[in-house]
């Protein structure tokens, strides 16, 4: 199961306008310095995947992944930083925690990325 907030639609709708995109969004699991974590892309459909749509949008999760991380939800959170720049970003949050992380080393030195 996927949610994604109202927020996020208006997010999505006005980016794939602005790039003139008419595309599916992809929840996918990257690995990275802190871990595994869920990620989004424009993609197409492919067979394993699980499809849902929420407001003309269509959004598309590996059926391999849904079992791992049980509901997603995504969101639009606006930026906190105080720097007067604006913006925020896309957050894809899971029901269970991913685990991984803690390569013991910094990114920089190619340990773990």
């Amino acid at each position: 199961m996927i949610e994604v907030t109202a927020t996020a639609i208006t997010k999505f709708k006005e980016q794939l306008a602005k790039n003139n995109a008419d595309s599916a969004i992809r929840v996918f699991m990257q690995n990275g310095c802190s871990g595994v974590s869920l990620g989004l892309a424009m993609d197409e459909q492919k067979d394993s995947d699980q499809v849902f749509a929420q407001d003309g949008l269509t959004f598309l999760v590996d059926g391999g992944i849904l079992a791992k991380t049980g509901a997603i939800k995504i969101d639009f959170t606006k930026s906190t930083s105080g720097c007067g720049c604006g913006g925020g970003g896309f957050s894809v949050s899971s029901e269970r925690k991913l685990g991984g992380g803690g390569c013991g080393d910094s990114c920089s030195s190619g340990s773990c990325c």
